[in-house]
């Protein structure tokens, strides 16, 4: 069965579909969703079947994937980040939310994902309605994966409509959130202290 193909207005999500699609993925779904960069593909990170299907779906072995987290708020990183300092609380504070991905030592509240324990994970907080609200709504973060420098979308396809041709037998639902963006995402890594540019995308980061 093909996947839904539903528009969300990227601007005013409309509650019930959001809902809908926070249903989906508290079954288990996979879903590709706007951000304020590429489009992303991921699913509930408390939901082990569906990490096994991502891993599918990306061509990524457990023990090569690496973790990015939706969040919806400063607040929601704090459980699942070993530490930020006030140095970086007060970067995230002026830089989220925006087009940029940071890199933390992962706690103990992030689950052994298909039994490999990942000590570092990034931390997104897109500045865009969509995935904000369907990460508010499910309480838990949405995990993407990456796939070298590039989300394992294809390339950094602009059009959704392009997307769902693409992944239309492989994902549950495609939200249809507006063109989307062609940079990803800047990463910026604290693990080991300073802040470290592993990646330029599209935010700038000084």
């Amino acid at each position: 069965m093909a996947a839904e193909f539903l528009f969300i207005h990227p601007v005013t999500p409309e509650p019930r579909k959001i809902s809908r699609v926070v249903d989906l993925l508290k079954k288990g779904g996979i879903i590709v969703y706007p951000t304020d960069t590429i489009y992303g593909i991921g699913c509930d990170l408390m939901n082990r079947r569906a990490i096994e299907r991502l891993c599918h779906i990306t061509e990524v072995k457990p023990q090569k994937l690496n973790l990015s987290f939706i969040c919806n708020d400063l607040s929601h990183i704090a459980k699942y980040v070993k530490r930020i300092d006030t140095p970086e609380f007060k970067v995230l504070k002026k830089l989220l939310p925006g087009p940029f991905t940071f890199i933390f030592e992962s706690n103990s509240n992030v689950p052994k994902i298909l039994d490999v324990n990942k000590k570092t994970v990034g931390i997104r907080i897109p500045d865009h309605p969509i995935p904000l609200a369907l990460v508010h709504l499910l309480t838990n973060p949405l995990i993407t994966s990456s796939i070298k420098d590039d989300d394992k979308i294809k390339e950094y396809t602009t059009d959704p409509e392009e997307i769902y041709e693409d992944f239309k037998h492989q994902v549950d639902l495609v939200i249809d959130g507006g063109t989307g963006g062609n940079v990803p995402s800047t990463i910026v890594d604290f693990t080991s202290g300073e802040p470290i540019v592993t990646r330029q995308g599209l935010g700038i980061f000084d």
